[in-house]
């Protein structure tokens, strides 16, 4: 397979990197604004061939990826058409699909066009953050062309199944209402949270100070690109509004009982919400990743995170992240470790215990 990129951030580097290590064989042919990247991306083998513009480069591409901002995406698009070869498919990884299917409409690509939307991401942004795992076991959305064959619409999904992602298939309006509500919506949340906490602190910056454990991990996506946020709102205006002014009654009806003293509503409230949340936290096909991470006690003491580090690398444990947990509040343990999958962290568990850690397993 020949496969193009254009741009290489975050995703879009994810995605090469990921095609590299299940498809050594495949030629990928990469353009992105800055050169330094696309240096960077051919020095660690990720791109065959990079591109310092939009050409003929691309005419050998089966599928082509457009990872860049919707705004720069669009002309990029317009840019490609002329190389496309016949049979060729055009994807993109943006996070609202109505109106880059306008878009292919108006440039009569239809019949090339499937719209992807992987739910996966990080705070951080950049092809230095890319990593090679990041669409694993994340719902990949396809929105296909009406005019799509449905054999290239079975071979892409297929394709991207074979990256370890999962594909779901789904009209473009229903696309954006979902992610109005399970992605867009939270990152509103988040900066609203942020925002509310940071006009009510004092000069003494008490909550600063203190915040950790559950504030902490409901802001945590707070500290992604605000630009491209911007961007995905103005995108998704109506279907986002309907979502807001839905979770605008739910602040409401919470503000009610507390005012009112109603326990009993609070409590159905929050008993509802744990209820279905729990039904799908630990299913990796419900969207949410269930983590393969311990916690354990460490001395504090030099060298006592990289003697651990050292136990699992001598039974051959890769390790996925590691961290310092500095806020105890939800969470046992001073250390957390989090593994590529359930195998390892079985095992890890038993190394640790067997050199006298002790270890809580997330349940």
């Amino acid at each position: 397979m020949d496969i193009g990129f254009i741009g290489l951030g975050l995703i879009g580097g994810s995605i090469a990197k990921t095609i590299r290590r299940v498809h050594p064989d495949a030629r990928i042919i990469a353009y992105n604004r800055t050169a330094s990247v696309l240096n960077d991306a051919v020095r660690d083998g990720t791109v065959d061939e990079a591109c310092w513009e939009i050409s003929g480069a691309f005419s050998s591409c089966d599928y082509v990826f457009l990872c860049t901002p919707v705004v720069t995406m669009l002309r990029q698009l317009k840019a490609l058409k002329p190389y496309l070869r016949f049979g060729a498919i055009v994807t993109d990884v943006g996070s609202t699909k109505q109106g880059i299917h306008q878009a292919v409409h108006e440039l009569g690509m239809d019949g090339c066009f499937i719209g992807g939307h992987p739910m996966a991401g990080s705070e951080k942004t950049g092809y230095e953050n890319a990593t090679d795992r990041m669409i694993e076991n994340a719902w990949y959305i396809l929105t296909p062309s009406d005019d799509v064959p449905l054999k290239k619409v079975s071979e892409f999904s297929a394709f991207i199944s074979s990256l370890g992602a999962l594909p779901l298939i789904m009209k473009a309006s229903e696309h954006d209402y979902v992610t109005a509500a399970t992605s867009h919506l939270p990152h509103i949340v988040s900066a609203a949270l942020v925002n509310t906490v940071r006009e009510l602190d004092g000069p003494e910056e008490y909550m600063r100070t203190i915040a950790a454990g559950g504030f902490k991990d409901i802001t945590r996506i707070s500290s992604s690109s605000p630009q491209m946020w911007q961007e995905i709102c103005l995108a998704n205006e109506d279907d986002l509004c309907i979502v807001l002014d839905r979770f605008i009654r739910k602040l409401t009806d919470f503000r009610f009982a507390i005012r009112n003293g109603n326990g009993e509503k609070l409590l159905e409230y929050f008993t509802e919400c744990k209820t279905y949340r729990d039904s799908f936290s630990d299913d990796v096909r419900a969207g949410i990743r269930k983590e393969n991470r311990i916690y354990l006690d460490i001395a504090d003491r030099p060298g006592a995170l990289a003697e651990v580090a050292s136990v699992l690398a001598k039974n051959d444990i890769s390790i996925e992240n590691i961290g310092i947990v500095h806020n105890r509040d939800f969470e046992q343990g001073v250390l957390h470790i989090e593994f590529y999958d359930p195998e390892a962290r079985t095992k890890a568990v038993k190394v640790l215990k067997e050199n006298s850690y002790s270890v809580y397993e997330d349940k």
